[in-house]
């Protein structure tokens, strides 16, 4: 399987967009397609690789045969859309011609008149602001793709001339045409609306080279090498700070707009703005696998996992323009032929019933609505990977959360020590500290940590980790058990039980306890706000997952106000616990983890949100959406974001479907004219397009 990735320049026409995206579905060798209408990409997935360049020919060919104006680019061009069409800006010829037309259909007006002469100034308006579009329409009903507007106003024009109303059919191809061009600096400024959310790619890197500075590109840039930021600079690649203080603004990639003190030794993203100091960073990742590489791509690739609404609205569009076509056909036919009626005047109706019948303000709003709503997503710095994954969050009614790392820091701390049967605490620590100087759990880390001396590993052996339950070796001989209650019981060791909020560590020498030790998690900061938020949103109920024994668990639980928690887990009953919370929810169940440890209930969720990704490459490829930080308020700011948008697009439907409704009712019964049906075509896509814009919004 092989992916290639078309740009077609100059496509601003989204009935156009969604026929091209047919019929490369269907090539032969083709196993799926996507045309993003908003970037203007098409994505085509070949079988088989040796077949490809025949299949882009003939995708080339169809693009040729529906846009004969548009420009198929390869990926990688830097071609930006400039191309003026239909749907798009328009030229000044075209702007020219609309004004002579436009002078042209008020002069029988003036001059009064009449005749040959009336006809012929009118035919001349029509032809040339109209020839265009008639030449697209017989186009098109040569290559089979007769219902698009080219076609309809085409059909609903000529019919206006032939039952003398020629200044309506000149009236209405003229105002079609100024439509359009507003229509098209909607789409085009909701475009750029868009695109400047997510225009976070750094245009050059100066890069260290001789003791001089060389300005790169950063693809250029390799591991290793030295890059100098200056004052008010993007940092162009992810690197490790080895000179220099500075702040730094994480907005682009965070969402946050409290700048970020910076040190020698700490880590730099790609997208932050250097706000003061001059930077000299050490390279750690090449551009393509750097943080605003991985954003942009995921923002770009996201109109690929379309929403359901979306797929609807598609389908929708594929049947109902016929439906209103034929319908027209059967108004301006049966009452003239079956009731001898005015033949004219059903005419009239029928032609503006193929006026009415495109649905260009549904195909064109929704997807910008749903892709405006996942930029806003993206500046707030939550990363949501399709526009099926924003409408989904609407309908979860459960989140999980796992604790260590997303309810709490993750950086634990040794906050007590307790000996029993002779030993001191001295010794406890230090055989702890032996016992877990293979570990790399933080819990271990941190009795490491608290220890503080050099660790002797020569006094250890028989070293054996037992999952989920703690560690088994001898030291200097003896015997040593250092883990959870589950350890001590399958070992039949009593154990004097505490209660805390932090992980108790239990240790045993030669099978009797000698100690305990509290390892303390904090808490993360306005974590308890944080939840309170998220219920508010209409989260019916939050659930917390854990490692640690049942009591702990709950302590914390009830502490920030989550309704059930399960403990004492191992990473296998965390997937059958969720299987089973999947079983019972009413809506869609979200996970909250780290997107490392929990890959499996993440993967396994409806959609899955992975805290703390910040440069994590295995939290952006586990889960559907990810918070840039590690703050869990920032789940309900993507809850808030996605409703706003159903919001928008709900709106869009119900006003473009009931203002076509309305004027298709009122066309059928002969009081709506075309001047009505022009405003329900253009005009609504005009209103439905600006608004789509509000989903950018995400405060």
């Amino acid at each position: 399987m092989k992916e290639f990735i078309l740009g077609l320049e100059g496509l601003n026409c989204a009935s156009c967009a969604s026929k091209i995206e047919k019929l490369t579905k269907e090539i032969d060798g083709v196993d799926d397609a996507t045309l993003d209408f908003v970037s203007k990409k098409l994505k085509i997935h070949v079988v088989e690789e040796n077949k490809s360049k025949g299949i882009i020919d003939e995708i080339k060919y169809i693009i040729k045969r529906l846009e004969p104006d548009v420009k198929v680019v390869e990926e990688n061009s830097n071609l930006q859309p400039n191309h003026q069409h239909n749907h798009g800006n328009i030229n000044k010829n075209d702007i020219f011609k609309i004004i002579i037309s436009g002078i042209l259909f008020i002069m029988p007006w003036i001059f009064k008149l009449e005749g040959v002469p009336k006809l012929t100034i009118y035919l001349m308006a029509y032809i040339l602001v109209g020839f265009e579009i008639i030449i697209r329409a017989i186009r098109n009903l040569l290559a089979g793709q007769p219902f698009d507007e080219n076609f309809l106003m085409t059909v609903a024009t000529i019919g206006a001339f032939a039952i003398g109303e020629y200044p309506e059919g000149v009236a209405v191809m003229l105002f079609y045409q100024v439509g359009e061009f507003f229509q098209g600096l909607a789409v085009n400024h909701s475009r750029r609306s868009i695109s400047s959310l997510v225009d976070i790619r750094p245009d050059y890197a100066n890069l260290e080279k001789n003791e001089e500075i060389v300005v790169v590109n950063p693809k250029d840039v390799q591991l290793g090498d030295y890059i100098v930021i200056k004052p008010g600079e993007k940092v162009p690649l992810d690197g490790i700070v080895v000179e220099g203080k500075s702040s730094v603004d994480t907005s682009n990639i965070t969402g946050e707009s409290v700048p970020r003190t910076i040190n020698s030794g700490d880590m730099v993203l790609s997208g932050f703005v250097n706000n003061e100091g001059l930077l000299k960073v050490e390279v750690k990742k090449k551009f393509q696998d750097s943080t605003v590489s991985k954003i942009l791509n995921l923002v770009e690739n996201a109109s690929s996992k379309k929403a359901p609404t979306e797929n609807f609205i598609t389908k929708f569009a594929k049947y109902y323009t016929p439906v209103v076509v034929f319908t027209a056909l059967a108004i301006g036919l049966i009452p003239p032929l079956l009731l001898g009626y005015d033949i004219s005047d059903w005419a009239y109706r029928a032609f503006v019933f193929l006026v009415i019948s495109c649905p260009c303000a549904l195909v064109i709003s929704i997807p910008l609505g749903f892709f405006g709503g996942i930029g806003g997503a993206s500046k707030a710095g939550v990363l949501i990977k399709g526009g099926n994954y924003l409408e989904g969050l609407n309908e979860v009614d459960t989140i999980v959360f796992d604790k260590t790392g997303t309810i709490t820091k993750g950086t634990f701390k040794v906050t007590e020590v307790d000996s029993y049967n002779g030993a001191t605490t001295d010794e406890i620590i230090e055989l702890a500290a032996l016992g877990e100087s293979y570990s790399n759990h933080p819990i271990g880390k941190s009795i490491i940590e608290a220890y503080g001396k050099e660790i002797d590993k020569t006094k250890i052996t028989n070293y054996k980790e037992i999952a989920g339950k703690g560690i088994q070796s001898e030291i200097e001989g003896k015997k040593v058990l250092i883990g959870n209650k589950k350890l001590f019981e399958d070992n039949n060791i009593e154990i004097e039980e505490k209660e805390s909020i932090g992980t108790i560590v239990y240790v045993a020498k030669n099978d009797i306890q000698v100690g305990a030790i509290v390892v303390s998690d904090e808490l993360k900061e306005n974590v308890i706000k944080d939840i309170e938020n998220i219920k508010s949103e209409g989260i019916r109920e939050t659930i917390m997952l854990s490692g640690d024994k049942e009591e702990t668990a709950r302590k914390v639980a009830d502490l920030v106000g989550i309704d059930k928690v399960y403990g004492d887990l191992l990473p296998q009953d965390k997937v059958n616990i969720f299987e089973e919370i999947l079983k019972e929810a009413k809506g869609k169940v979200a996970f909250v983890g780290d997107g490392v440890n929990d890959a499996p209930v993440l993967a396994r969720a409806d959609i899955g949100i992975a805290m703390g990704g910040l440069g994590s490459d295995a939290a952006i490829e586990a889960s559907d959406i990810v918070i840039m930080t590690d703050e869990i308020g920032k789940v309900a700011t993507g809850i808030k974001i996605a409703k706003n948008t159903k919001k928008i697009v709900m709106q869009n439907i119900v006003f473009a479907l009931g203002i076509k409704l309305i004027v298709l009712i009122l066309g059928a019964f002969g009081v709506a004219t075309m001047w009505e049906a022009v405003f329900a075509d253009v005009g609504v896509s005009i209103i439905a397009i600006l608004n789509s814009i509000r989903a950018l919004k995400y405060d």
